[in-house]
């Protein structure tokens, strides 16, 4: 309900929070500021809305991307006028190509203002461009406006932040002065409420929109049956899930169509080994040349978002003769290899339903079977390669992190390195595991304050795995970590530079590469985590690394590991551990 409101701005503030509230949209991520004030102060107001404070907008729109991405809900932004709304724009980029809801109010200056040199003013109409799925510039708070457009701007805001395609959205949001409340306007405002008498009796959105999800025809349901009924060597690739109901869904299809299931890491399913179809090591297969052609099947059905394997964009790219049928709820092309036959716009758990009450016993059970055989083989062999009384590696302690997860434990995966060696070499042995990346621009910046909000969304303990660029990108938010009400456990990958370049053409450019690549630093972390009061240690191999996880999770208590590499002999860990693979696969072949 509405409190009473003293201003004409307060009233307005008032019925955008309320109705945000009203809608789901119930948590609010808040940046200082002036023209902001009538915002904030609303929301400050309404004992239903809850609220965390932060210093920098641009860690703020990363934790509302995270928050979104545990919870399937946008979280709302509030922001001042001027450089505070630009600095939303990364995380804006990253919540449109990857398809997660954001609500951004942003504060700004009336138009008589605008374009005057009237201070911390700049033209922030369409400030975002196409990556937001709608804007609308609000009216100033004006009696001449029925309140309704306030009630039905917000509804319409939060439906397209959702659906058809979900995204961001910005409601910019100018306030003429004053914008504190201090002297209250002398005036009954019944008169000007009179019209939405009925949205003040109840609690109910003003606009309710009712969308169904996107279902397969039976007739396409059909005759997919009854392809997939003839192939030889089909496989499911599943990229990243938005839900655990939807992996679900996709475990029960496959437990039924009776394929073999190969799973980026990004969907949920490739740490957990929920179906005796999941092949972990689908990637390290391809790493063979000699089985490459063997491997590959001639259908894929491919469900969700991005896959993170390289070598599996490759295998489309070298074989044309592959059937790739691809899955998703938005009509938007993921088809870097202009691979994709068939384009299917529908609910990936709806469609998964579908197909799994009409699949016929299929032919697949001899390829199957030897996927599963050459993947148990690369798991032998990586068992071997990561004992106790080694020193740390970043392979290492991305396969001892698979296998010491804790039950319903969220994991946040940082770009470049982290995500690709828990991808080729995590062990399939987490139970109900849930994962967060930020795969749509795959960045650097913002990787923690994502953790942070997605540690917040699920409201259960956390670990986040960043590499040493990731996190001086991001040093501020260890304020967030700090403060963090869930724990949240931090693993550092430091190499002293950017790990990844070292793997590209370019390491070969050895006058030029160390400098403006490897971009070397000296720092270490222990006197920062001092500093935030987090736990820390740096433990020196990988039986040490497991007991202080261990020693962290059961303390629960966000703390910060570092793990201290050397990026050259991390370069030839990769090649040792893969030229071991290919000749376990090749000699058993």
């Amino acid at each position: 309900m509405l409190s009473q409101p003293l201003t004409l701005n307060s009233l307005w503030a008032d019925l955008l929070v309320e109705e945000l509230v009203r809608q789901g949209c119930s948590f609010f991520c808040i940046s200082p500021g002036s023209r902001s004030t009538p915002l904030t102060l609303a929301v400050a107001r309404n004992g239903r809305a809850q609220s965390e404070l932060f210093y920098d907008e641009r860690a703020a729109a990363y934790f509302a991307l995270g928050y979104a991405r545990a919870t399937g809900k946008p979280a709302a932004l509030i922001c001042t006028s001027g450089t505070a709304a630009a600095n939303y724009l990364p995380a804006i980029i990253e919540a449109s190509v990857d398809f997660v809801p954001m609500l951004v109010l942003t504060a700004d200056r009336p138009p008589e203002l605008r374009q005057t040199g009237a201070n911390q003013t700049i033209d922030q109409i369409k400030l975002y461009g196409n990556h937001v799925r709608w804007f609308f510039d609000m009216p100033c708070p004006d009696e001449r406006i029925a309140p309704e457009v306030v009630l039905t701007t917000v509804d319409q805001a939060v439906f397209r932040s959702q659906s058809p395609t979900p995204g961001p959205v910005h409601l910019n949001c100018p306030f003429r002065e004053p914008l504190t409340p201090l002297q209250p306007e002398e005036r009954d405002w019944d008169a000007y409420l009179s019209s939405i008498v009925s949205w003040q009796n109840h609690l109910q959105p003003y606009t309710t929109h009712f969308t169904a999800p996107l279902s397969p025809s039976e007739v396409m349901i059909d005759e997919l049956a009854e392809r997939f009924h003839q192939a030889q060597k089909g496989l499911i690739m599943v990229g990243q899930l938005d839900s655990p109901e939807t992996a679900d869904a996709v475990v029960r299809m496959a437990d039924e169509l009776r394929w073999p299931l190969a799973a980026d890491v990004g969907s949920g399913l490739r740490l957990e080994r929920r179906t005796d179809r999941l092949i972990p090591y689908f990637d390290l297969l391809l790493l063979s040349e000699t089985l490459r052609q063997e491997v590959a099947p001639d259908v894929i059905l491919l469900l969700g978002k991005r896959v993170v394997s390289k070598r599996f964009l490759q295998m489309l790219a070298r074989h044309h003769g592959i059937e790739l049928i691809h899955v998703a709820p938005f009509s938007a092309r993921l088809d870097p290899e202009h691979r994709v036959n068939h384009r299917i716009l529908a609910d990936v758990a709806e469609f998964c339903r579908a197909l799994t009450g009409a699949v016929k016993p299929t032919r697949n059970e001899a390829y199957w079977a030897e996927l599963q055989l050459r993947s148990d083989r690369i798991a032998r062999a990586l068992q071997q390669e990561f004992r106790d009384e080694q020193p740390v590696s970043e392979q290492g302690v991305l396969r001892r992190l698979s296998q010491a997860l804790p039950e319903s434990a969220g994991l946040f995966l940082a770009n470049s390195m982290p995500i690709r060696d828990m991808d080729m070499f995590g062990d399939a042995a987490a139970r109900d595991v849930r994962i967060a990346v930020n795969r749509g621009a795959s960045g650097i910046d913002g990787n923690l304050a994502t953790a942070c909000g997605f540690a917040h969304g699920l409201g259960r303990l956390t670990t986040a795995v960043l590499g040493d660029l990731a996190l001086i990108h991001d040093l501020n938010s260890l304020w967030l970590l700090k403060n963090s009400p869930v724990p949240l456990v931090l693993i550092v990958l430091n190499n002293q530079g950017g790990g990844i370049f070292s793997f590209l053409p370019v390491h070969a450019v050895r006058e030029h590469f160390e400098r403006f690549f490897g971009t070397p630093h000296d720092l270490t972390f222990g006197r920062i985590a001092e500093a935030f009061g987090l736990t820390y240690a740096q433990p020196a191999t990988l039986g040490e690394f497991t007991a202080a996880y261990a020693r962290a999770v059961a303390t629960a208590r966000s703390a910060l590991i570092e793990i201290r590499t050397n990026r050259e002999a991390n370069h030839e860990l990769h090649e040792q551990v893969q030229q071991r693979i290919i000749a376990a696969l090749e000699e058993a072949a």
